[in-house]
């Protein structure tokens, strides 16, 4: 029955043309511009590292005085260099690592070439094991690098691409800042969405250019980027390592999500020794999220995106409204043909099941329009200078999304014009015939 049907609406379809490229249109309007905003918001929100993101901890506490203090209270959202460098030490997780990010002047060997201005990344050894970071040549740097302040780094494959013409560097010398670094490892295609590890700098930003080691970093006093917060005296360098400032991210790796309660009690044991040695002054007040949790508490979908999708699904609702008119004058035009059907014996069931048919099939001619609007919608946003905007892309899932929601749409919009439709009585009909 269900081929019986279709070919029907086919040829319904080819009666009345103009009706029914009405109705492709409404749902083509509304399916282009909810995926088009679906898709952005499905990049910007999804899970950056599913393998491991509930293993992954992002660690907080707060080590301000009792000056402003109020109860309940977020404690500060980095973390200061004293306590990220002695958590680091104690190595209470799987694996541990202090970050933060920086701007670096790389200078090249080819004639004619100016040096660049380069983001970068300082971190501990386990920065590349942590987030799984994939090499194409070398390797990251290892504890004992770490501790030796050794002048080694990791660079990005598009650094390495305009370097080295993408050969395998490692063992060559890149100058940083003045400084020679021997390039050990390089990045193979790589970029977080959202860069989690770091959400007080651009949070879909390219990946950095270079990695270095935090100790390196320091002792060479490079320039760091990012929000730093102090509250006191800094004494002239926000960065010293027992300065009163929050501008390091902490992470932490454990074996299982289940053992996040431990870590916790480890951290407010340390926070209760740090207030009985003087440093602390406020109650214990630690935060342990991993990296969906995160990025859940910090509403890392911009707001615009968020506004966008309502809208767009706005606008959804009102294409389907008028598509419902346009099937109920379709059908109810329709009614001595109905008629003639139900005095045949067609059961009023058969009479609905034929009208969501047609209504599915204009949804199936709206979803593959629409998905060509979506796709020029994704090219218009990829034209805007937010740094986001390159990511917009329609993945399989979103492409197999499209066609259920444009099917899924046109069957709800076609509910009411199918049940007016069965309703209609097939003696009236005849008689008006």
């Amino acid at each position: 029955m269900f081929t019986y049907y279709l070919n029907l609406a086919l040829r319904s379809f080819k009666r009345n043309k103009a009706l029914t490229a009405l109705m492709v249109l409404a749902i083509a309007l509304g399916i282009g511009a909810s995926m088009t905003t679906l898709t952005v918001f499905h990049v910007l929100s999804g899970d950056p590292i599913p393998q491991k993101s509930d293993r992954l901890f992002y660690v907080q506490m707060d080590p301000e005085p009792m000056r402003g203090y109020r109860p309940g209270e977020e404690p500060q959202a980095q973390m200061t260099r004293f306590d990220s460098e002695t958590l680091l030490r104690q190595k209470r997780g799987l694996r541990q690592t202090l970050t933060t990010g920086g701007n670096l002047v790389v200078s090249s060997d080819k004639p004619g070439v100016s040096p660049r201005l380069v983001d970068a990344r300082y971190a501990s050894s386990d920065f590349f094991p942590m987030f799984d970071v994939p090499l194409r040549h070398g390797r990251g740097w290892t504890a004992s690098e770490d501790e030796s302040k050794a002048r080694v780094a990791v660079i990005s494959r598009e650094l390495n691409d305009q370097e080295f013409g993408g050969i395998d560097s490692t063992g060559r010398i890149l100058r940083i800042d003045g400084n020679d670094f021997r390039i050990i490892g390089v990045l193979d295609a790589w970029r977080l969405v959202p860069r989690f590890y770091d959400l007080y700098s651009d949070n879909y930003g390219v990946t950095e250019g270079v990695f270095l080691p935090f100790s390196t970093s320091r002792e060479l006093n490079m320039g760091t980027q990012g929000n730093t917060n102090c509250w006191d005296d800094t004494g002239g360098d926000p960065r010293a390592l027992n300065a009163p400032c929050a501008w390091m991210q902490y992470w932490v790796e454990l074996d299982s999500a289940g053992k996040a309660g431990d870590y916790r009690r480890y951290l407010e044991r340390y926070s209760d020794q740090q207030r009985a040695a003087g440093r602390f002054q406020r109650p214990t007040n630690v935060r342990l999220r991993n990296v969906m949790e995160l990025l859940e508490f910090n509403q890392i979908v911009p707001g615009d995106v968020r506004l966008q999708l309502w809208l767009a699904f706005g606008f959804l609702l009102v294409c389907l409204v008028n598509t419902v008119g346009l099937l109920l004058a379709k059908f109810l035009r329709r009614s001595g043909e109905i008629g003639v059907r139900r005095a045949l014996g067609a059961s009023r069931r058969e009479i609905f099941k034929q009208c969501l048919v047609e209504a599915g099939t204009v949804g199936v001619a709206g979803g593959v329009l629409g998905l060509l609007l979506a796709l020029l919608g994704l090219w218009a946003v990829r034209r805007q200078p937010a740094s986001y905007a390159e990511l917009a892309h329609l993945d399989m899932s979103m492409l197999l999304l499209t066609f259920a929601l444009a099917l899924l749409a046109s069957l709800i919009a076609g509910l009411l014009p199918a049940w007016r439709a069965m309703q209609i009585t097939p003696a009236i009909q005849l008689k008006s015939q």
